[in-house]
């Protein structure tokens, strides 16, 4: 009995550290910040069409890197730099798009 406690207690102990190894909460709150920094440039007419989509396309390729990252349920260091440069070139990006000089069509 001692030991069929002590092996459900392990593999729960294994599954909570698991689960915890494949969290990045780092990189999903900075896609919550990208995603809306994207929807206020489209409100605002800061981005054109071509602009958004771009940008939605980015944030789209770093949740498919990052689901891939987690696949095998380890989230390592470099898999976790290579998802901070994607979303430092994707940010740059965005600032870019909205503070150039393009003519934008304005939706009302």
């Amino acid at each position: 009995m001692k030991t069929i406690v002590a092996v459900l207690t392990f593999i729960i102990f294994a599954g909570i550290i698991r689960v915890h190894a494949q969290q990045t909460p780092v990189v999903d709150q900075r896609q919550a910040v990208q995603r809306q920094r994207i929807q206020n440039g489209v409100s605002s007419g800061e981005l054109t069409r071509r602009e958004s989509a771009n940008a939605r396309h980015d944030q789209r390729k770093i949740r498919r890197t990052e689901r891939r990252a987690k696949a095998d349920g380890v989230v390592t260091g470099t898999e976790r730099a290579r998802l901070d440069r994607k979303q430092d070139r994707a940010s740059r990006q965005l600032r870019r798009n909205k503070h150039d000089v393009k003519e934008r069509s304005f939706v009302n």
